[in-house]
């Protein structure tokens, strides 16, 4: 299988390369869970993370990930380091490309600044979110996780909640999700539903009530509350009231259906403080599954495949 040498989008991605990643993060995920967590894919490589965003899952479960299979992980912080002196994104990069970085994991605040990073250095550059654009590892780990549940995702209907405007999740997984053949469908305030997607296929709801019937995954998105500059709805308690995920509204979809987050959560306000037990979400289990999906990215991407 050959692959391009950085992981930007999964727009980037076709059904038979998802499926091949997928595939090796079983693999992954059984190192996770042995009682030697080394493997030696990437011995002798070096990882650097690089986040100029604040983060918990994403850039822990890359350096993990960079660790168990035996790289030289390594993190910059940005609040240290010389980006505060004025130095720009690409002479950082390229700074600490020439000091023998074998892969870059980016996360920046701006569209675009990880595709930006690909052009100016030899090393892979794993995008880790980029703005409002993309989130290709969390798809990834939410494709893998699906795949884990329900055996597949083809002909399942996927309900997206909430705050899709200002989400780089929803945009990753409306790409990889409908080149394995689901159905999405997106519910939220009138003011937090992008147009973009609409041409795609997507079914766009302000009725929460109607995505999730009948729905086979239900994947309420947290407030971005800090790319909010303006108001978009009108207070915490009607946001929660009319479009919250609560175990009344549970009772719409599908028997069995599974409950989603890509976190953090929000508690109370997009998704009931009691569907956050293991027992009631798989929002646990995609924290794992990120740890195997990223193992998976970063031995293809920096090995090539």
């Amino acid at each position: 299988m050959k692959f391009e040498k950085d992981l930007l989008g999964i727009k980037n991605l076709d059904a038979d390369q998802i499926h091949y990643i997928l595939k090796k993060a079983e693999g992954m995920k059984k190192i996770i869970f042995s009682d030697c967590k080394k493997a030696t894919n990437l011995a002798g490589k070096s990882v650097m993370t690089l986040f100029y965003e604040n983060s918990t899952r994403t850039r822990t479960s890359f350096e993990l990930a960079a660790k168990y299979l035996g790289a030289i992980a390594s993190n910059m912080a940005v609040s240290s380091s010389s980006v505060k002196k004025g130095e720009t994104l690409i002479d950082t990069t390229r700074t600490i490309n020439v000091m023998g970085t074998d892969c870059f994991v980016i996360r920046h605040e701006n569209a675009g600044a990880p595709h930006l990073v690909a052009q100016n250095v030899d090393a892979t550059v794993i995008n880790a979110g980029d703005g409002m654009n993309e989130h290709p590892t969390q798809a990834l780990l939410d494709f893998f996780t699906m795949y884990e549940k329900m055996g597949t995702v083809e002909g399942k209907k996927v309900a997206i909640i909430g705050d899709i405007y200002h989400s780089r999740v929803a945009r990753s997984d409306t790409y990889g999700l409908l080149k394995l053949g689901a159905e999405v469908v997106m519910a939220g305030p009138r003011t937090l539903l992008p147009s973009d997607l609409e041409s795609l296929g997507v079914k766009m709801y302000t009725d929460v009530d109607k995505a999730i019937k009948d729905a086979d995954v239900v994947m309420p998105l947290r407030l971005q509350l800090e790319r909010q500059k303006n108001c978009f709805f009108p207070s915490g308690y009607e946001y929660s009231k009319y479009f919250g995920v609560n175990e009344e509204r549970m009772k719409l979809a599908k028997e069995g259906a599974i409950i989603m987050h890509p976190g953090p959560v929000n508690r109370g306000l997009e998704l009931q403080s009691a569907l956050y037990a293991p027992d009631k979400s798989a929002i646990d289990e995609q924290v794992t599954n990120g740890v195997a999906v990223r193992m998976a990215v970063l031995d293809t991407f920096v090995n090539r495949g």
